[in-house]
């Protein structure tokens, strides 16, 4: 009988978190066990780089249930607690108190961790890095108005911490190997916009340049980049990218690639085990092939859909893919996924921050992004599910409606 299964969930994330309250919603009163190492209830990420760091909002705000949900639920939520083993034979979880919790299913929700700066100076003082509600704590105290902050890397979380920093009085400087903030995700374009946007707030900007190490007694004091330039720092922010934690999927013997390497239906290559959000490589129906998302979107939505799999439901997890940022006053969301693009079309002038984006590979519509307009989202979702291809030109002009041109 269902009452009498034990699913356990590694992760207290939102993925984790999603996944729980689903299974709750779909039915299940067996025990429910969900299982982080972060001492907080599970809480959303996308604030801490923004509102919560700060200051404008607290922890409620960013928390995915409030205090009483997981107890009202029937949910053991064990915080502050690591997991160490997983073993799939005997479909057990041990804890680092020893603890051992038999499972008859298991979702793999660990996440990712910052990719750590691997040069002289690094572990000074004063290096941060942001993933955390306690690294959202740390980084808060070091951004005063007096503080120099050094931002490495220019993907979101360099370029959202960059602009609160700057919002919040300190000066920023920007450190990045690409020609422009971005560029691997948007392009040089579209990533052109977001450095003229931090060029026009004050962030002194170097692009083109790595970091040779960094120096300082004790605390950072300077970063030295590899063109000779010395940058002064109070603080130093890495943003140079995540890594899938898959410590404990690859010490069992799942399948890997980059990430836990999972079907549509976010099945692991071990029947029972399943996995959702960062960790995630997961087989996607419409684009024929695994993609791991590092976004808010696909934790919040991947677990729901692992849950239903979780009690037979054969759900296939085909969202299009999608992100957002805040920076400034400079709102976007981006739909779609473009590994590979051969042109971009501006529907909108791009100077004046309220623009879409389309991003075009052989004359179809692959992704699509809508700056400060926030009426273009199900057009958007539209033209990509049509396809397409499209004329170039009807995609700017603006007196064209987009949903016509979708059901064209």
């Amino acid at each position: 009988m269902m009452a009498e299964r034990t699913f356990v969930i590694v992760g207290a994330s939102l993925a984790g978190a999603k996944a729980a309250e689903a299974l709750r919603a779909e039915g299940f009163d067996g025990r429910l066990v969900l299982v982080g190492d972060d001492p907080r209830r599970p809480y959303e990420r996308p604030p801490l780089s923004k509102e919560y760091l700060r200051g404008e909002k607290g922890f409620d705000h960013a928390a995915v249930h409030d205090a009483a949900f997981y107890e009202a639920k029937g949910i053991e939520l064990r915080t502050g607690t690591t997991v160490t083993e997983v073993d799939l034979g005997s479909r057990e979880v041990q804890l680092a108190t020893g603890e051992r919790t038999r499972y008859d299913r298991l979702l793999l929700a660990t996440g990712a961790t910052p990719r750590r700066l691997e040069l002289p100076g690094a572990e000074l003082d004063g290096v941060f890095y942001l993933r955390t509600v306690a690294d959202a704590d740390a980084l808060r105290q070091a951004l005063t108005p007096s503080a120099q902050v050094v931002v490495i890397g220019a993907g979101w979380i360099g370029a959202e911490v960059a602009a609160s920093a700057r919002q919040l009085g300190a000066a920023v400087a920007m450190v990045e190997v690409a020609s422009v903030p971005l560029e691997r995700t948007l392009g040089p374009q579209v990533g052109a916009v977001y450095r003229d946007l931090h060029a026009a707030h004050g962030v002194d900007l170097h692009f083109g340049v790595g970091v040779e190490r960094l120096e300082g007694r004790g605390a950072v004091e300077r970063v030295r980049l590899t063109d000779g330039t010395v940058l002064s720092a109070s603080a130093v922010v890495v943003g140079v990218g995540v890594v899938p934690r898959v410590e404990l999927a690859a010490a069992a013997g799942l399948q890997l690639d980059n990430g836990v390497a999972v079907n549509a239906q976010l099945a692991a290559s071990v029947p029972g085990v399943y996995a959702a959000g960062d960790v995630a490589n997961a087989f996607h129906p419409r684009y024929g092939a695994r993609i791991r998302l590092e976004h808010w979107s696909a934790a919040l939505n991947q677990g729901p859909v692992a849950a239903k799999n979780m009690l037979g439901q054969a759900v296939a997890y085909d969202r299009t893919p999608y992100f957002f940022s805040d920076q400034y006053d400079f709102g976007m969301e981006y739909r779609g996924w473009a590994p590979h693009f051969d042109q971009v079309v501006f529907r909108g002038e791009p100077a004046s921050h309220q623009f879409i984006a389309f991003w075009l590979h052989g004359g179809k519509v692959v992704a699509a992004m809508n700056a400060n307009i926030w009426d273009a989202g199900e057009k958007i979702e539209a033209l990509l599910r049509a396809g397409g291809p499209f004329d170039p030109r009807q995609l700017a002009d603006t007196d064209l409606d987009l949903a016509e041109l979708a059901q064209a």
